[in-house]
């Protein structure tokens, strides 16, 4: 028996609507940012609150570093915001780092680890982000950063939870991270950090998410544009526009 002959333009994919499928093609990066002046925007979220707050020293660290870079750098201050879920959506503080979040083309997040992982309070920032707003995902295809403080060696515990929280909000998270062990001994009397290879591994970092952003940002909702998505809003525009009159 002879076999049906296949079509190089469209192989063998029975379950796929070809009406949706589409081809990545390099054509559809126009860079749009190079000719805009807007500088490239990040929140810087740390999860601590604590009077000498390691991690709140790094976020500043990072928000000198972006400047530097000509970045824009907004940081929040997680002191009176809810328990996730425990006041509605409208409250202020929630509105606020939920602004931000919007606001921001990219996030650093700054945890210490407390018993072995991220702290509760970095926890519950996250977790008043949502996945969506109305048809807005807040998240979807920014860049992200992660780093970390500890009080004793270097662990990575707290820096692998929120890379993995980060790519379940389909952020884009760059592959350096920074962790900081001794936080204590690497920061002087001004709240500065010292020089020493960990100084020059958060430089990196932030480098990194910079040209990560540059990259991306203006070509951020192709990339994050999904099949399924795609089907899934076709099914439901067939659907109204199908309906019977009621």
């Amino acid at each position: 028996m002879r076999r049906a002959v296949v079509s190089e333009r469209w192989p063998d994919l029975p379950n796929i609507d070809e009406t949706l499928f589409t081809r990545p093609e390099l054509g559809q990066f126009q860079f749009p940012w190079s000719r805009s002046g807007q500088p490239p925007r990040f929140l810087v979220l740390y999860g601590s609150v604590r009077q000498r707050s390691y991690s709140r020293l790094l976020a500043q660290e990072a928000r000198r570093l972006f400047q530097a870079m000509g970045g824009e750098t907004r940081i929040f201050n997680p002191v009176g915001l809810p328990l996730p879920d425990s006041v509605p959506d409208s409250d202020a503080k929630v509105q606020e780092l939920r602004d931000l979040v919007q606001w921001a083309d990219g996030m650093v997040w700054v945890s210490p680890e407390r018993h072995g992982a991220m702290t509760g309070i970095m926890k519950a920032q996250i977790d008043w982000i949502p996945l969506s707003l109305g048809a807005v995902r807040p998240t979807q295809g920014k860049t992200l950063a992660v780093m970390e403080v500890s009080g004793g060696s270097q662990s990575f515990n707290a820096v692998n939870q929120m890379r993995l929280l980060g790519r379940w909000m389909r952020m884009l998270t760059i592959p350096n991270q920074s962790s900081v062990p001794k936080a204590f001994l690497e920061f002087d009397e001004a709240g500065r950090m010292k020089p020493s290879s960990y100084y020059d591994r958060v430089v990196d970092v932030i480098e990194e998410l910079m040209k990560f952003t540059l990259l991306t940002r203006g070509v951020r909702d192709y990339l994050v544009d999904r099949y399924s998505e795609r089907k899934e809003s076709a099914e439901e525009l067939s659907k109204r526009v199908n309906q019977r009159s009621i």
